[in-house]
């Protein structure tokens, strides 16, 4: 499942590990630009709309952090919260820059060719390391394809009309359903 999707309005900025240590710290995994920034944007959510609770960053690692969140206070506490995702409001963050987009606002967008015509459905940005993917679902069903998020492969990216135009390079089967998909991170994607 993609991390940093958007549900109505709220963006996932973390996702909850193991305990560490017996104190209530927990390790994070960041959907953020800077693994410290999952903490910046005030109060963070257990669910969109649900508890707020404050989030105080401990250590920090190449995509993660050790954090408290308030109220939790004992390594029972931390473990109960293995596998929650951390919510802000779509409204607490910055509009991202020119060219720069947030991969909640992406996922879910329609996917068009140069010429008009179909060519599916954004279902996750993914991220190892070499640059933002797109996955794109076709709109009959079958497999999904990456396609690089550059802008010789995405052409335009309309947000307010909900779509992207794609022009799929040569390795890539020109119809979704023929290729695999992968795994996630990163709340940023810059094409």
């Amino acid at each position: 499942m993609p991390a940093a999707r958007d549900d109505g309005g709220w963006v996932c900025l973390g996702l909850v590990g193991r305990p560490k240590g017996v104190r209530g710290a927990m390790r994070i995994t960041t959907y953020t630009a800077r693994p410290e920034d999952v903490a910046a944007y005030g109060p963070v959510y257990d669910r969109p709309g649900g508890r707020a609770r404050m989030l105080d960053v401990d250590e920090v690692g190449p995509g993660w952090v050790v954090a408290r969140l308030a109220g939790i206070e004992d390594r029972d506490a931390a473990r109960a919260l293995t596998g929650t995702r951390l919510y802000v409001p779509r409204a607490a963050l910055p509009e991202p820059e020119d060219e720069a987009f947030y991969h909640a606002d992406l996922i879910g967008l329609r996917a068009e060719r140069v010429d008009g015509g179909p060519y599916g459905m954004v279902r996750a940005v993914w991220n190892h390391g070499a640059g933002d993917l797109l996955e794109i679902a076709p709109t009959e069903g079958g497999e999904t394809v990456l396609l690089p998020f550059t802008r010789a492969v995405v052409l335009e990216v309309d947000l307010a009309a909900g779509r992207l135009v794609v022009a799929p390079p040569e390795t890539v089967d020109a119809e979704p359903g023929e290729a695999g998909g992968g795994e996630t991170g990163g709340d940023g994607a810059e094409r």
